[in-house]
């Protein structure tokens, strides 16, 4: 498999075998947003001008851009993208957040967290 080309995506934190990720979350986010790209979801341009105008934004409130929120202002890029391109909608991610929250409360230290029918429902 040829891996994706990236040159489109200024910015992202590197080392040499490729991007660098602090939590196992920020790759995760990074696949998926390469993942609905290569099926046509959004083109890299609208992707780099949607996560553009996220970390604008976030600098704007006053974030100090040293990098350590960069997978954050992904996510909420790439939240934006799936809603504006209705692959998702903003009230079934806000379900999905809280069944997440609720499965991580109720799992055990160094369990694997589950979201199971019981955590999806509010």
């Amino acid at each position: 498999m040829t891996p994706p080309d990236l040159s489109a995506l200024p910015g992202i934190p590197r080392e040499e075998a490729g991007p660098l990720f602090r939590e196992p979350w920020e790759a995760q986010a990074f696949a998926l947003a390469v993942h609905l790209r290569d099926r046509g979801l959004f083109s890299w341009r609208e992707w780099a001008e949607a996560l553009g105008a996220e970390i604008v934004a976030a600098q704007a409130a006053g974030d100090p851009d040293l990098g350590e929120t960069y997978y954050l202002h992904w996510l909420a890029a790439l939240e934006k993208l799936v809603v504006v391109k209705g692959a998702a909608s903003s009230e079934g991610l806000c379900d999905m957040k809280d069944a997440w929250e609720r499965a991580a409360r109720a799992t055990p230290h160094g369990a694997p967290i589950e979201l199971g029918a019981e955590t999806r429902q509010r």
